[in-house]
């Protein structure tokens, strides 16, 4: 053991632990987290694919233990009871569940307490629980690293709001830049003397400092923390939007401009009728609403895109190794959920490699979201066949995944969709968000499905033995060598997907029978 460096509890933050002790891990045990911050306490528990874990569970207590603080310098009494109860909840549960130790963080409201440390050691010797409290700018990262586990190429300026502070970072190149922290949350701007005028004033000049602080600013902007999805599920909302995603939901600054004012003109009782966000956010919503139209006055961003990754993602980027983190975030959730829920798993790769040729043209950032459809082309095969397709394309538009923008979700929807109905209705649910597709990206879907709708067909033969495809795009002519092995699987259902992808591309067909040496070699 000589030379060798011990870790200790410290190195690991808040897990006290390294989760990832094997860089190739894929699979992720499952890990709960406890978030004190100043509005609520929140527990999730993480599970699955390590690169894009799932929500096992999730539970959100409104304590507002930093309700009033701005006056007192104290936590909120009653917020402090109803904390205190919520992690004793949560490490019951987490004692049922048979977790390792949750992990606990406080952010600004703990931070900031002149009774903070003495609700700390309240908190341990009534749950066993230690809070790791966080600075500011601790807390910029972490928020900053939960952005990227989200958007592993994600550029911009992440804005991270809790109910007593504001936070600002840099992101680019997989990495955190600058960061700032300001006293810019809710909660302290409930209290502040003279007014909406004086509010406003202030929210100003804080932004002024911070954009001082920060130097030149991104055109992106990311949103992290309650309110602003709260502001983000009105402002869909107030436009109708059909595609009820908060992850990578992206505002222009004009529309959120009058969103903020619709916010400020509508009554609160309507909004909470209209949106279902509950009514303890929405007494925030205001304060929060008037900060995020001086982002808008000071910062000046030109692209907005809200993050559901935040703080508690930001822990787990914070310990995986680099090879976990440059993988796809979409594609290893896919590869999760072939092999958890798939008829035959590892057939995904195999139908990827087979229709591959039809894609030689084709960019990476679409050649991403094929091979994530073709690992998923089967994961809904225990829905009822009548409804089979429709179960795809909810699938791919609800489910939690990572690195996929709203366009990018309907076009992988639309193609497992393609994968097993041949044909939609004009009249079907779906039609609004096909709407909002690019109508070559309608076409481009249905062919990907009509492909995968093809080569399932041979979903009992090993790689080697499906045959082949190629494709000549400028003959528009779709040759498949087949063998005899597969060529028994090419029958009168196999004959007519094949006749229709080539339809679909617009294409002559031609079938070519190998002799058994051939397929063998």
């Amino acid at each position: 053991m000589d030379g060798a460096v011990e870790n200790t509890p410290d190195d690991w933050g808040p897990f006290g632990r390294p989760l990832f002790g094997d860089p190739a891990v894929r699979n992720l045990s499952r890990v709960g987290v406890v978030d004190v911050g100043s509005n609520s306490v929140r527990l999730v528990i993480f599970d699955g694919a390590a690169r894009s874990p799932a929500y096992f569970y999730n539970e959100k207590v409104m304590c507002g233990l930093g309700e009033g603080l701005s006056l007192t310098g104290r936590l909120n009494p009653e917020g402090k009871v109803r904390a205190l109860d919520a992690i004793r909840r949560f490490q019951t549960l987490a004692e049922g569940l048979d977790l390792a130790p949750l992990s606990a963080v406080a952010t600004a409201a703990m931070r900031d307490a002149e009774d903070g440390d003495e609700f700390r050691a309240e908190v341990e010797r009534e749950t066993g629980l230690s809070l790791y409290v966080i600075d500011g700018p601790e807390e910029a990262r972490l928020s900053a690293q939960g952005v990227l586990l989200g958007w592993p190429r994600a550029e911009g300026l992440v804005c991270d709001i809790g109910g007593s502070s504001m936070e600002l970072a840099h992101v680019a190149n997989g990495a955190v830049g600058a960061r700032a922290t300001s006293a810019l949350g809710p909660f302290k701007l409930r209290n502040l003397p003279g007014g909406r005028k004086a509010m406003r004033a202030h929210i100003d000049a804080e932004l002024d400092m911070l954009r001082t602080r920060m130097g030149t600013l991104p055109d992106r902007l990311f949103l992290v923390g309650g309110s602003w999805r709260a502001i983000a599920k009105l402002d869909m909302t107030r436009r109708n939007y059909p595609l009820k995603v908060l992850h990578e939901y992206q505002m222009r600054p004009a529309d959120l401009r009058t969103t903020l004012k619709w916010i400020t003109d509508t009554d609160a009782v309507a909004l909470k009728t209209m949106s279902g966000v509950s009514g303890t956010r929405l007494s925030l919503v205001p304060y929060a609403a008037e900060v995020l139209a001086g982002v808008l006055r000071v910062l000046r961003p030109r692209e907005i895109a809200v993050s559901s990754y935040g703080l508690r993602e930001g822990l787990l980027y914070e310990q995986m190794p680099q090879v976990l983190r440059d993988r796809d975030p979409l594609i290893e959730a896919a590869r999760f959920a072939e092999a958890k829920d798939s008829r035959v798993p590892g057939f995904g790769k195999v139908l990827y490699r087979f229709i591959r040729p039809i894609y030689s043209r084709t960019p990476e950032s679409r050649l991403r979201l094929i091979k994530a459809a073709c690992l998923l082309h089967d994961v809904s095969w225990r829905s009822h066949p009548d409804y089979r397709g429709d179960v795809c394309f909810d699938y791919a538009t609800r489910a939690n995944f990572g690195g996929l923008s709203h366009p990018e979700r309907i076009f992988l929807g639309l193609s497992l969709m393609h994968r097993y109905k041949s044909t939609r209705s004009p009249e079907s649910r779906f039609e609004d968000l096909v709407a909002m597709m690019d109508p070559e990206d309608v076409k481009q879907a249905e062919i990907l499905g009509r492909a995968m709708r093809f080569g399932a067909m041979f979903t009992a033969q090993k790689a080697d033995h499906m045959g082949t495809l190629r494709w000549h795009p400028n003959r528009k002519r779709l040759v498949l060598s087949i063998g005899p092995q597969a060529m028994a699987l090419y029958g009168e259902v196999a004959q007519a997907r094949f006749a229709a992808l080539a339809k679909a591309l617009g294409a002559e067909t031609e079938v070519v029978a190998l002799r058994r040496a051939m397929a063998d070699d």
